[in-house]
């Protein structure tokens, strides 16, 4: 077996699984209702007729992705598959240039507008589809004879998958770039006293700061340390009155995500001596 007919064998099980996904979440996302407003699909048929559409192409999706990943193997399956994806880039095409701010919809309820990635995405999947027409054994077989191999090459398409979906990006992508700037800015880990100026850019970028942000009424009044932390005091105003705005920032590194507040009313804070 060459290495084409080998690559063959395999796709149905990769694009079986990519379409078995994108129409399970069609048909029992809790917010597929959602996610089909949000679509390019309300310029096509309509916002009465969307939630219909969106589960139809999700019912499609099911059904042609259980004949790839399910035996026996015909050549019928991978066209059917090609063709889905070539209708994918039409639809994609046309979401572009009718409704450019319209999301996808297609792998996850995330709003995300149609992009490069999108595209490429459909391409691979086509493309995988066309291949899956030269397949000559059902997917197991080739596992079965060649198991490192097999996994090692459907692993690195889900990944390139995985890679080409926006909507996905919240489950690695963000994680990895808050973990770079955790290890890569200036401030991480740093065992050095830090300026004050560092701890008041790290306050702004804190949801702690923006939670409240609408009520500060002043500049910092007051800083101290207090171990690792770093406290910062302003003033602010509730519907109950003054109160004074306290921050705890982590002092020897950049962990936004850290910062406290508490709000202290006037009448509890110590008399001055």
């Amino acid at each position: 077996m060459n290495v084409l007919q080998w690559l063959a064998n395999l796709q149905p099980a990769l694009v079986g699984a990519v379409l078995l996904w994108a129409g399970g979440i069609k048909l029992l996302s809790r917010s597929a209702r959602l996610a089909a407003r949000r679509s390019a699909l309300v310029r096509l048929v309509g916002k009465d007729r969307v939630f219909v559409a969106y589960r139809a192409v999700g019912a499609v999706e099911v059904g042609i992705g259980a004949l790839l990943v399910a035996p026996p193997v015909h050549p019928a399956e991978g066209l059917a598959a090609a063709g889905l994806g070539a209708a994918m880039l039409g639809y994609l095409g046309y979401a572009r240039l009718a409704a450019p701010g319209s999301s996808c919809g297609c792998l996850g309820d995330k709003h995300v507008p149609v992009r490069f990635r999108g595209f490429a995405r459909a391409a691979v999947l086509m493309l995988a589809g066309a291949l899956a027409v030269a397949a000559t054994e059902f997917w197991t077989v080739t596992l079965t004879e060649s198991p490192l191999a097999t996994v090692g090459v459907l692993l690195a398409e889900a990944a390139l998958i995985v890679v080409l979906s926006p909507e996905l990006d919240h489950r690695w992508l963000h994680p990895l770039r808050r973990l770079r700037l955790r290890i890569s800015h200036p401030l991480a880990g740093r065992p050095a006293e830090v300026p004050l100026a560092a701890s008041v850019q790290q306050l702004h970028k804190s949801a702690a700061y923006s939670s409240v942000a609408g009520l500060l009424r002043s500049d910092l009044l007051d800083t101290w340390d207090e171990g690792d932390w770093r406290l910062l005091a302003y003033a602010a105003r509730t519907e109950s009155g003054k109160v004074t705005a306290v921050f705890a920032v982590p002092r020897l590194g950049f962990r936004p995500e850290e910062v406290r507040v508490v709000l202290v009313p006037e009448a509890e804070l110590p008399a001055p001596v």
